[in-house]
């Protein structure tokens, strides 16, 4: 009885599929298409005065941004802030600051991502997928109100904290800082 079970069983059964040989994988990521990142926010605000001195500039991108991306020029005809040469991209991966010092009665103009990114020293402003965002300007000025006088006020003024600070230490000394014993 068991030997006919079994031979009923393999005529019933579907014949046997051929192995089929592995499927090639390219090493290629494909992302889906977003749009451009773009400045949704800044301090000084676009068009504001605000108070000379110590001024942390902040902008804000509608996306998460690469860390290592930015393009900051002079608009022509306009001067622009006197700021550190790099941003710092702060935590929530979308804000970047810029200390700058700024005089009084003055307007200011800068240019984000103006230049084609062939011409630019990095890629520029990008979101993580590489997209650079739309070229923008920002202009702004300083009224004749007291300066900000230390990065602390200019902070708190922005509502920043300790780990917004806009200058960021170099990896290789603070690298070299940590490894010194006391």
């Amino acid at each position: 009885m068991f030997v006919t079970a079994l031979a009923l069983l393999a005529a019933t059964a579907a014949p046997a599929t051929p192995a089929r040989p592995p499927t090639e994988v390219s090493a290629v990521t494909v992302y889906p298409p977003t749009p451009p990142p773009n400045l949704v926010a800044s301090y000084p605000a676009a068009g504001g005065a605000v108070a000379p001195g110590v001024v942390v500039l902040k902008l804000t991108f509608d996306q998460k941004m690469l860390q290592t991306g930015f393009d900051l020029s002079a608009v022509e005809g306009a001067e622009p802030p006197p700021c550190l040469k790099t941003p710092r991209l702060l935590d929530d991966g979308q804000t970047f600051v810029l200390l700058c010092t700024l005089r009084a009665g003055k307007a200011y103009a800068l240019a984000l991502n103006a230049r084609p990114a062939a011409e630019a020293r990095n890629f520029g402003f990008a979101n993580v997928y590489e997209r650079r965002a739309t070229p923008t300007s920002l202009a702004f000025t300083t009224t004749r109100d007291d300066p900000i006088r230390n990065l602390d006020a200019a902070m708190k003024l922005q509502g920043l904290t300790a780990l917004e600070v806009p200058v960021q230490e170099d990896p290789i000394t603070a690298q070299r800082t940590d490894a010194v014993q006391p």
